[in-house]
This record gives C-alpha cells, structure tokens and sequence, in this order.
C-alpha cells in the first residue's frame, strides 16, 4: 500500500487528507479503526522516540503524546508501590511486564494532559500492556507487533473503533525529509543524532560525578527534547520524564511550566493526597482533575461547601503551602534537560525548587558563566552537550 486516504486533515473542514509514499509501501498497517492526520504525526513521532530511548537504554520505552509533543515517556523500570497507586494500575490483579511498566509510568506522569492520548510502544505489545491501556481513554496506539490477546483487548476499545498501527520495526526513512507550507516546499537533512553516554562527556560544573541511573535520565530527557516542540524542557527522574514544557516563546516558561508539572507529580505522593477518599462513583479523568485543583492554588473549588461532597467522602484539609513546600523540599535527584541554551541562571534557580541534581543543555550564551555559577551553588551536575535539539 502507497497511500491512505485518511477522513481529513489538522481539522475538518482540510479536505482532502492522505498519507503517502512518493517511492515504495507505507511502512504501516492498520489493524483497526481510522486514525488521522494528527493521529499519524503523534504515531510517527512517538515511534521515533521510543525506538530511539530502547536503543540508547535497552530497555522497552513507552511514550504518550498529545497534539505532536509527548505527554510522557518512560523507560520498563519496575513500579513501586507508591507509584502504582498515583498511576491508578494498584488495583491490577496481574504480572506487570516491562512494556507495562513503561506505559503506566508515561501515561501516569501528567494524566491530565495525557487524556486522550495516542500510545507509542518500543516493543511488541502484550498482555499486560494492552489491559491498562484498555482502561484509559486514548485515541491509538502504535507498536512494532501485538500478542494475539492483546490485539483482541485493544480492538474491544470504541465499539471495534480504536486505532491500532503495526509498524515495520525495520523501516529507515530517507536521509532528507520534505514538507510544505504556504505552498513552499522545505527541505532538510533528518536528525539522526545519536545520544548515549559520550553525548554527556563535557561537564563544566565543580560536581562531575554522574550515577548510572542519572545516564539513563539524561538520555530519556534528551531523547523526549528530540520529538518536542520547541522551546521545550524536560524533567526527568527515575527512568520517566515527570514534567515536560513544550511550546513555549520564554525559556524560563518554559522551565516553570515543566517544573509545576514535575511539583504535581510529586505533590501525587504526599500521604495528604493518597490519603483522599473519593466517592464511589467518581469517574477517572473527574479523579484526576479533583487532585490537581486540590495541590494547586484552586483548591477552593473542591473544598468549598457543595462542591467537596460530590467528589470525596471525607472533607479534607487544606494543603497549604507551607506543607507543600516542605514535602517538595524532599524531592532530589531529578534530572533537567533543555533542547536550547539556558541564557540566565534564573532556570536552575527554579529548576533547584523541584529537586534537580542533573542539567543537560548545548551552552553557549553569554551568560554561561553565570549559569554555571548558580549550578556550583547547589552543587549540581551540569553537561554542555553543544548541540540544539529544536523540533517543529
């Protein structure tokens, strides 16, 4: 097959729409329902980059993305107990795989933005994967294969509806991709950078020690900055990007942003959050939106008198600030990534609020030095890595 007329473009009234190849087969097959153009873009995109965390951790990678910039992406490391509550996988009477691990952990780290979200898998999808992506509300998935049972799990999603992509693990695009705006055609050799260990060899801070574990966050982060919008940061710890900042003008934006995310994540964890009691009848994503007004500055929407008795069985207490902060104050070791130059040191000062221990940035502003600076400061680990990874 060359070509797959798909129902229609960005929005429906861009008509009409089609995928093709101008020489050879699509290296796709769908196995159900009728994905669309951004469908696609979110499936090309995340096979790119779960392919490419596989190859550069050896471990099975799982990513969900929204509107062409991860949500989340992680790494098969195991679940703790902690975390299989927050990703709501605790009540799951099964054999978590790898593959499983990586899609609880990426569709788990900013469930409110992953709502809806198309799958990328790095690995032939089994069982265990299949069930908890079969009780999430997503538009596809795409993998290199699927386990029989799997595949009949998936295809009961949408009434038969969901969009499920089988692509060929061994496909290699052409060196020079094209596309077309305002009717101009653009033309670029494609990133094929490679990042592993050597891509983090020029330390610059007074701290040059390096965990094993911190390695495969830096990659993870890189990686996810490889397949984001730009401006984009990417916080990472323990083998999954826990806050993502895409799509930002501001650089420092677009750390806040990412950061709040990576605070969220956290704030999950505190025994004031798994300590709420919702009632019975609460549907997951209403679960989800409850928890992010109740550890943000909104809490008020979900305490006030009328509102809380719809959504908990026990009224609870005010998260204050000062809580948060001390709870906060006890996230370390995270990992901070940046697809451009950091150009003040205002970014690792808010980047040190959210525990970060490791930056990965190219440098190169003028105000490096300060940069570096404020990372002495908290003796953090920072890598020049010299190279830009904008994606748009």
């Amino acid at each position: 097959m060359r070509e797959l007329e798909l129902k229609y473009g960005c929005n429906p009234n861009q008509k009409p729409s089609r995928i093709y190849m101008e020489e050879g087969e699509l290296p796709i097959e769908v196995l159900s329902g009728k994905p669309g153009y951004i469908n696609f873009l979110d499936a090309f995109n995340g096979w790119q980059l779960v392919r490419e965390l596989k190859n550069a951790t050896g471990l099975p990678a799982a990513t969900s993305f929204k509107h062409v910039s991860p949500a989340g992406a992680a790494v098969g490391l195991p679940l703790s107990d902690i975390e299989k509550k927050i990703y709501w996988v605790d009540d799951m009477d099964m054999e978590f795989t790898p593959l499983a691990n990586a899609y609880a952990r990426a569709r788990g780290a900013d469930r409110m933005s992953s709502f809806g979200d198309f799958i990328a898998l790095s690995d032939v999808c089994d069982e265990a994967t299949a069930m908890i992506i079969k009780r999430e509300v997503s538009d596809g998935v795409i993998a290199p294969g699927y386990e029989p049972k799997a595949l009949e799990i998936l295809k009961s999603k949408k009434k038969g509806n969901y969009n499920i992509i089988q692509i060929d693990e061994n496909y290699v695009p052409e060196n020079i991709e094209k596309k077309q705006v305002f009717g101009i055609t653009f033309e670029q050799g494609r990133n094929e950078l490679k990042i592993d260990d050597e891509f983090f060899g020029n330390i610059v801070t007074e701290n040059k020690e390096i965990t094993d574990q911190a390695k495969i966050d830096l990659a993870i982060s890189m990686i996810t900055l490889k397949y984001t919008q730009s401006n984009s940061v990417c916080y990472v710890k323990g083998g999954q990007a826990i806050g993502i900042g895409a799509g930002q003008q501001s650089r420092i934006h677009c750390t806040r942003l990412a950061g709040q995310k990576a605070d969220n994540w956290f704030l999950r964890q505190s025994p004031k959050v798994l300590g709420l009691q919702f009632v019975d009848s609460i549907r997951r994503p209403d679960r989800d939106n409850a928890i992010d007004l109740y550890i943000g500055e909104d809490y008020m929407d979900v305490l006030a008198e009328g509102a809380w008795q719809n959504i908990f069985k026990v009224k609870p207490e005010v998260f204050t600030r000062e809580e948060k902060r001390q709870w906060l104050d006890q996230m370390e070791n995270v990992t901070l990534g940046s697809d451009a130059f950091f150009p003040f040191g205002d970014n690792i000062e808010r980047a040190h609020k959210s525990g970060v221990k490791y930056v990965a940035q190219p440098g190169g502003s003028i105000r490096d030095d300060n940069v570096i600076e404020t990372c002495n400061k908290y003796g953090m680990v920072m890598s020049f890595t010299g190279i830009r990874l904008f994606h748009h």
